[in-house]
């Protein structure tokens, strides 16, 4: 519930502060005193965009404060997602600076006015008098019959999976659209792919490629520098087998007289071991050496293929071409697994449409078990509000479209005399005629909504004095449920508030602001009395005034 509502430096306001109450409160004041600017105030803090304009002191900034009570309202999850800090008494402010930007904050942690809506949804409603015409929109009419219906959670999870249909349409559409640009470049992707497989390439083949060809093409030359080192090494007098020899036995004489020398003797014994090694591999290389112009064509041909393709695909190596491959691999495989990936898609989405089709087909059932109850209350309030020939119609009908609330269509009619035939509500009912309908919609959906407060303003215009009384009965059993303040012109309802607030304005530094008052029984009679008879208060407009408020 509403608990506290503070405005500073707006319109004519220049510092209001008051305090509400649980049950029923309704406020009065004279045409032109602030009702509305209250109502404005309030639908700021709440979330409506600013208007710089009715900053009063264009030199300071407007501040507008509300506190609610929301610890029996079950709304820590919206804080939690939001990333809020739950308080059981929250308090929202917005303000409006100077330069005409504003600020919303939620337990003094900045809001965006998404959020601050998101929230203000669930705590209060405020139904103005050109809101009476929601009655003829769809989306309400809808509201009002699902909340009788308790089809929040079927709605939740049709709306969810409605959002993955959509999705999967889109996916399927792309797949399809993907498929049809593959298709146009298949052949040619396939050709190239076919073509590089048919190299067989590997990686670093090049490499070894290259160098078996530089081998085979220089095999004399090769034979030659071996067959020569061979012989400089294993000449008898002055090879150098026989050099290192020699070197070894006149080195080994010495040994014997310095660690220094032994150390030289095994180095060079080493060199003598490791050179008559190279000399037994490269007799064995020379031996295994045989030119073969058939290897050498063949390795050359190989290469010409590598070196043709890294031209054709503008690149430097087999690396680059096997990333090509792989990526033409993908490409044919698009349209070649492209109905295994549709068909799969398909089931995916004939499951999608089958739950849709499943909760579309509960929230239509508990629709229309919803919609005689609803008719039955609606009708049986009216009643009480001297509309006792009116007669409500509800034709639900379905279609083939996931629509965005289920596969319903819904048409409210209403005859609103005897012998009338059922039209819509725009052209059978009076402006007076729909601001009662609504409170007997929303009386109805007080006893379905766990919402903690609603605001009307001047849903009595234009009806009777004994149609007045009814009007306050329903908004007192309205109270048992929430908090529900009443701005109004009749003294029949304001006399049936648990609170009366009287809004007034008053001269202060030469200058008039309106402000707002808790009336005490005496000035609840005095403002009950001038309501009925004007400012010349007569003891007979007193005693009504007593009457009508005990």
């Amino acid at each position: 519930m509403l608990t506290t509502l503070s405005i500073k430096n707006y319109a004519l306001i220049e510092n209001l502060n008051v305090t509400f109450h649980n049950g029923f409160s309704t406020i009065t004041g004279e045409t032109g005193a602030g009702k509305s600017i209250l109502l404005g105030g309030l639908a700021l803090v709440l979330g409506k965009r600013a208007d710089a304009s009715l900053v009063y002191n264009k030199d300071k900034k407007c501040i507008i404060e509300a506190e609610f009570d929301i610890e029996n309202y079950n709304l820590n999850s919206f804080f939690d997602q939001e990333d809020l800090d739950y308080e059981s008494i929250t308090t929202i402010r917005r303000e409006i600076l100077p330069n005409g930007k504003s600020r919303a904050f939620i337990n003094d942690t900045p809001a965006t006015l998404t959020v601050l809506n998101a929230l203000s949804e669930q705590l209060i409603d405020i139904h103005s008098q050109h809101e009476t015409l929601q009655l003829a929109d769809r989306d309400f009419q809808f509201q009002i019959v699902d909340a009788l219906a308790k089809n929040d959670s079927y709605l939740t999870a049709y709306s969810k999976n409605r959002i993955l249909y959509k999705d999967l349409l889109n996916d399927m559409d792309m797949l399809i659209k993907d498929q049809n640009k593959a298709k146009e470049a298949y052949d040619y992707n396939l050709f190239l792919l076919n073509e590089l497989e048919d190299a067989k390439l590997k990686e670093n083949d090049q490499v070894e490629l290259e160098e078996r060809s530089d081998k085979l093409s220089h095999i004399e030359e090769i034979k030659q520098s071996i067959t020569e080192s061979v012989q400089i090494a294993d000449e008898e007098q002055i090879g150098l087998k026989d050099l290192f020899s020699r070197i070894n036995s006149t080195m080994g004489k010495i040994t014997t007289y310095a660690e220094t020398y032994q150390q030289l003797y095994e180095r060079l014994n080493s060199i003598s071991i490791e050179l008559t090694d190279i000399i037994d591999e490269l007799e064995n290389e020379n031996e295994n050496l045989v030119y073969n112009p058939f290897e050498l064509e063949k390795t050359n041909e190989q290469l010409q293929i590598i070196y043709s393709l890294q031209k054709k695909h503008a690149v430097e190596s087999i690396n680059s071409l096997l990333e090509i491959k792989d990526s033409l691999k993908l490409k044919v495989g698009i349209v070649e697994g492209a109905s295994d990936v549709i068909h799969t898609k398909k089931k995916e989405i004939e499951k999608v449409e089958k739950e849709l089709d499943q909760l579309a087909l509960k929230i239509h059932n508990n629709r229309k078990k919803a919609i005689p109850v609803f008719i039955k209350m609606l009708e049986s309030i009216l009643l009480r509000l001297e509309m006792k020939n009116t007669r409500f119609s509800i034709v639900l009908s379905t279609t083939d479209q996931f629509l965005f609330n289920g596969k319903d269509l819904m048409l409210f009619k209403i005859s609103a005399d005897k012998g009338r035939t059922f039209e819509s509500l725009k052209k059978a009912a009076s402006g007076g005629e729909m601001s009662r309908i609504m409170l007997a919609v929303k009386t109805i959906m007080s006893k379905y909504t766990k919402l903690p407060a609603i605001v009307f303003d001047e849903i009595d215009t234009g009806v009777s004095g004994e149609v007045s009384n009814k009007i306050a009965e329903l908004m007192i059993e309205m109270s048992s449920n929430m908090q529900v303040i009443s701005i109004t012109h009749l003294p029949q309802i304001a006399a049936k508030g648990n609170q009366h607030y009287k809004v007034f304005k008053e001269e202060q530094n030469k200058s008039i602001h309106s402000n707002i008052k808790l009336l005490k029984e005496e000035e609840r009679i005095h403002e009950l009395a001038e309501m009925l008879g004007g400012k010349s208060i007569s003891k007979t407009a007193i005693d009504h005034a007593k009457q009508l408020l005990h």
